[in-house]
């Protein structure tokens, strides 16, 4: 069986924390936030995590 391959997409995006989440950064940071509410910049400030519905797809792009 060969190796699998990562998705150099998602590797770039995302990265595995010790305990085993999937952190992320969100998007809509970089410019035109005076559109945008005071809750979606608050939001957008920290970093997220994948949600368990998601966890099974995000595995198997970052196999290692």
């Amino acid at each position: 069986m060969p190796k699998m391959k990562t998705h150099r997409g998602a590797a770039k995006r995302i990265r595995k924390t010790g305990k085993g989440k999937f952190k992320f950064k969100r998007a809509g940071n970089r410019h035109c936030q005076s559109t945008h509410s005071k809750s979606t910049l608050r939001r957008n400030r920290d970093n997220a995590y994948i949600d368990d519905s998601n966890l099974k797809a995000v595995k198997a792009m970052l196999p290692y």
